[in-house]
C-alpha cells in the first residue's frame, strides 16, 4: 500500500522531502500557508532544520511521525517546515527571536507565530514527553494553543518586545577610531586568553572549528613574533587533525567535537566547514612547513572533489550525521573487524595507530555495544618502538591498512547526502580549491574551481542575470542573499588572480555593483542580508557576526577593498571603509563573533601588497616565481601573473606598465605605494617577501 504523502513531497529540498510522509499536514513557507493562517486565524507552527541535523531526525521520529502528536499539530496550527539552508533569511530572523526568548538556540528550531508571521513563543528540540529537563511537545502544543485563544494581549506584548529586539540587532554604533592596530592586537589576545591550553581550540565542550579566530592567532604571530600565539594555533590544528573530528580514513572534517579534546564528533560533514578548514591548514603549512598540514588540506580537498562534487562541477551541501537512523554508524569500528580484515601482522598495529581496542570509546545513547572512533595519538616512530618495526615499515603498513579499511567502509551503508548546491557555500569551496592549487602546486584543483564557477554561472542565475540561492534536480530557486553574492565575488577575485582571465574580474565587478544597488544601506552603511526586492518579512536583518560562515558584511568589506585596489576605484574603497567603521565598536568589544572582519581590518591596516609575475604562463621559470610567492605565509598578499595573452585584464595601478612580455620571467613586489626592481630568481623573490623586507625604488 503506497505511503500517504503531504505537500513536502513536491519540494526540492532533501530535508523537506524527509518529512513528506509524516502525518503532519506540512506546508512549505509560502502564500498558501500564510493565507490559510490569516483566513482561519490560526497560529503558525514553524519548524526549521536541515538534512544533516541529528536532533532534527530525532524529533521527526519521535514527534512528527507520531499520529497522536501530528493530530494535535494539525488541529491547532498551520504547520510550516523550512530548510534553513534554502531560507537563511527566515532562519536568521526566527533564530534571533528564540535566542531572545530562551537565551540559546539551535536546530531543530521550533517557533510559534501569529498569522502575520510575528513570533510569540519558541524553542528548539522538544521530546515527545517531559525529559532532559524539557517539556514534552504535546504539553507545549496544548499550552500554546490555549494561550493563543485566551491571552492575546499578553502574547501581543511579547511579540512587540521581540520585534523591538530584532530592530535593535541591526543598529550599530559606528566608530572609525577603532580601526587601528590595537583593535586587532587586543582581539587576538582576548581570543588567546580564552583558548583551551590543554587541547587547543576555544573554550570547553562542545568544540567548534572557529576558523577565523584561529587564523587571528597566526596573523598576530606573523605581525609580532608572539610565539605563544603560533603554538596555540599549531596545538589546535594538531588536535583537530589527529582527533575523531577528522575522518582519518576518508578525509574531511565532521561538524564539531562534542567533547573538549576533539575525539567524539557530531558526525555530519558540511561543505562550508571543509571549505574553510582546508585553507586554514594550507596557511598552517605555509607558516610552519609541517607536512601534516599539507596532507590534511590535500585530503580534505580530495574528499570534497571525490564525494561532494556534482558531475557538472558544483559542490553538494552536506552528508548526514546518521546512517540508517544510527549516528556515526558508517565511521565506527570494532577491534575484531580490523584484525579480521588486516590479518595478524597488520591488524594489531593499525588498530593501535587508530586507538581501537576492546573497550571502545563511543556508544549511542541506550546502546550497550561500544565501538571506536578512529583517532591518532602515536607517531610512526613511537609505534615502531612499540612493535619493534622500522618506522618506514610502520608507515607502509598503516598506509596500506588505511586504504583497505576505507575500501571496506565504502561497502557499508553510507550517510545520506544533501545534493543541494548553494551559491555561498560553493563560493567558499572555489576559494579553497584555488588556494590549494596555488599552495600545493596542483593544477587539477584550479580546474575544479573554474568548473564550479562555470556551474554557478550556468545554473544559478535568474532571467536578469542575478544570482539564485540554490540548485537541485536541474532547477535553480530563490533569490540569492548577501552571503551568496559576496562569497562568489570573492571567489571570482581569487580565480582572476590565479588565471589572469578577465572574465572573473568582470564577474566580481558586476556582483559588487549589484551589492551596492540592492543590499547596501545608503544611510547607515553596511549591507542587509536580503535585497531591497526581497519578499517582505517582519525584519530585514543586517548581520555583523560570523556564524558557521563568515559574516556577509565581513566578506563584502574584503571584496570592496580588493576591487577598490584592483580597479583604483575610490568609491569602492570608501564603501569598504564605511562598513569597517560601522562595526568598529563591535570589533573592539566583541571580537569572538567578528574574527573574520578583524582579519580584514588587519589586511586594511597592513595595506595592499602584490606580487606581479610577468612572463609566459607555460614557461617553467614563470611557474617557479609564482610557486615561490604562494609558498609564503603573508596575509593579504595578492599574486598576479600576466603575459602578452592577458589582454584587457585589470592590474593594480601601482603595477601598471610592468605587465609587458619580458625576455626572462620577472617578478615585482609592490607595497607601501612602491614596487621593487624586478627579480628573476625565486630565492630573490622570497627574500623580498621576508617579514622584515620592504620594497624600495
Amino acid at each position: 500500500m503506497p505511503r500517504k504523502t503531504n505537500r513536502l513531497a513536491a519540494e526540492q529540498s532533501p530535508y523537506l522531502r524527509q518529512h513528506a510522509h509524516n502525518p503532519v499536514d506540512w506546508y512549505p513557507w509560502g502564500p498558501e500557508a500564510l493565507d490559510r493562517a490569516r483566513r482561519e486565524d490560526r497560529p503558525i507552527l514553524l519548524s526549521i532544520g536541515y538534512s544533516a541535523c541529528h536532533w532534527c531526525h530525532v524529533m521527526e521520529r519521535e514527534s512528527f511521525e507520531d499520529e497522536a502528536i501530528a493530530a494535535l499539530m494539525n488541529d491547532g496550527f498551520v504547520n510550516i517546515k523550512v530548510d534553513r539552508e534554502e531560507r537563511p533569511d527566515l532562519d536568521a530572523i526566527y533564530m534571533n527571536t528564540v535566542q531572545m526568548l530562551t537565551g540559546s538556540g539551535g536546530w531543530p528550531l521550533t517557533v510559534f507565530l501569529s498569522p502575520d508571521g510575528k513570533p510569540f513563543y519558541g524553542g528548539t528540540y522538544y521530546p515527545p514527553e517531559d525529559r532532559y529537563g524539557r517539556p514534552g511537545f504535546p504539553r507545549v502544543l496544548e499550552a500554546v494553543r490555549r494561550a493563543y485563544a485566551t491571552k492575546p494581549e499578553e502574547l501581543a506584548r511579547t511579540t512587540e518586545q521581540l520585534l523591538d529586539g530584532l530592530t535593535k540587532l541591526s543598529r550599530f554604533e559606528a566608530r572609525s577610531d577603532a580601526l587601528v592596530r590595537e583593535t586587532v592586537t587586543g582581539a587576538a589576545e582576548k581570543l588567546f586568553e580564552a583558548r583551551d591550553a590543554t587541547h587547543g581550540g576555544l573554550g570547553d565542550a562542545p568544540k567548534f572549528p572557529n576558523v577565523p579566530a584561529f587564523g587571528l592567532w597566526l596573523r598576530h604571530w606573523s605581525a609580532t613574533g608572539h610565539k605563544d600565539m603560533r603554538e596555540a594555533f599549531e596545538q589546535t590544528l594538531d588536535g583537530m587533525a589527529r582527533g575523531g573530528m577528522y575522518d582519518q580514513l576518508g578525509g574531511g572534517f565532521h561538524r564539531y567535537s562534542v567533547d573538549a579534546h576533539w575525539l567524539v564528533p557530531h558526525f555530519e560533514k558540511m561543505l562550508y566547514d571543509n571549505a574553510q578548514l582546508a585553507p586554514l591548514y594550507l596557511d598552517g603549512f605555509r607558516a610552519t612547513g609541517k607536512p601534516l598540514y599539507a596532507r590534511i588540506a590535500r585530503e580534505t580537498l580530495d574528499y570534497l572533489r571525490g564525494r561532494m562534487r556534482h558531475p557538472g562541477g558544483g559542490f553538494y551541501s552536506t552528508e548526514d550525521a546518521d546512517t540508517e537512523g544510527e549516528e556515526g554508524l558508517t565511521y565506527l569500528w570494532r577491534l575484531e573487524e580490523i584484525e579480521n580484515l588486516l590479518g595478524e601482522e597488520a591488524g594489531p598495529l593499525v588498530a593501535r595507530y587508530y586507538q581501537v581496542d576492546e573497550a571502545g570509546n563511543f556508544a549511542e545513547p541506550g546502546q550497550t555495544e561500544r565501538k571506536s572512533i578512529l583517532h591518532v595519538k602515536l607517531s610512526f616512530e613511537e609505534l615502531a618502538r612499540l612493535f619493534g618495526t622500522p618506522p618506514a615499515e610502520v608507515e607502509r603498513i598503516v598506509s596500506e591498512g588505511r586504504g583497505r579499511l576505507l575500501t571496506a567502509r565504502d561497502q557499508r551503508p553510507q550517510p545520506g547526502r544533501d545534493e543541494k548546491i548553494l551559491t555561498s557555500w560553493n563560493g567558499l569551496a572555489i576559494r579553497a580549491f584555488v588556494f590549494g592549487a596555488r599552495v600545493l602546486d596542483d593544477p587539477s584543483y584550479l580546474e575544479c574551481a573554474v568548473d564550479a564557477a562555470a556551474f554557478l554561472d550556468e545554473n544559478l542565475r535568474d532571467e536578469e542575470g542575478g544570482l539564485l540561492r540554490t540548485f537541485k534536480d536541474g532547477v535553480g530557486r530563490y533569490p540569492a542573499y548577501l552571503d551568496d553574492y559576496v562569497c562568489f565575488a570573492a571567489a571570482s577575485l581569487d580565480l582572476f588572480e590565479a588565471t589572469g582571465d578577465s572574465r572573473h574580474a568582470d564577474r566580481a565587478r558586476h556582483l559588487a555593483d549589484v551589492l551596492r544597488s540592492e543590499f547596501l544601506d545608503p544611510e547607515a552603511g553596511g549591507f542587509f542580508f536580503t535585497s531591497r526586492n526581497h519578499e517582505e518579512l517582519i525584519d530585514r536583518p543586517k548581520i555583523a557576526f560570523d556564524s558557521s560562515l563568515p559574516s556577509g558584511n565581513a566578506v563584502a568589506t574584503e571584496v570592496f577593498l580588493r576591487l577598490g585596489h584592483l580597479l583604483d576605484d575610490e568609491s569602492m574603497r570608501a564603501t569598504a571603509e564605511r562598513t569597517l567603521g560601522l562595526f568598529g565598536n563591535l570589533l573592539e568589544r566583541q571580537p569572538f563573533g567578528l574574527a573574520y572582519l578583524l582579519g580584514i581590518l588587519d589586511d586594511y591596516l597592513r595595506g595592499p601588497r602584490d606580487v606581479v609575475v610577468v612572463g609566459d604562463r607555460d614557461d617553467p621559470r614563470t611557474g617557479a616565481l609564482v610557486r615561490a610567492a604562494c609558498s609564503v605565509y603573508a596575509p593579504g598578499l595578492s599574486v598576479f601573473t600576466f603575459d602578452g595573452r592577458d589582454s584587457g585584464a585589470p592590474l593594480p595601478a601601482i603595477a601598471r606598465g610592468k605587465a609587458h612580455p619580458h625576455e626572462t620571467p620577472s617578478a615585482y613586489y609592490c607595497a607601501s605605494f612602491t614596487c621593487s626592481p624586478p627579480v628573476t630568481e625565486p630565492r630573490a623573490l622570497l627574500e623580498l617577501l621576508a617579514p622584515s623586507s620592504e620594497p624600495t625604488g
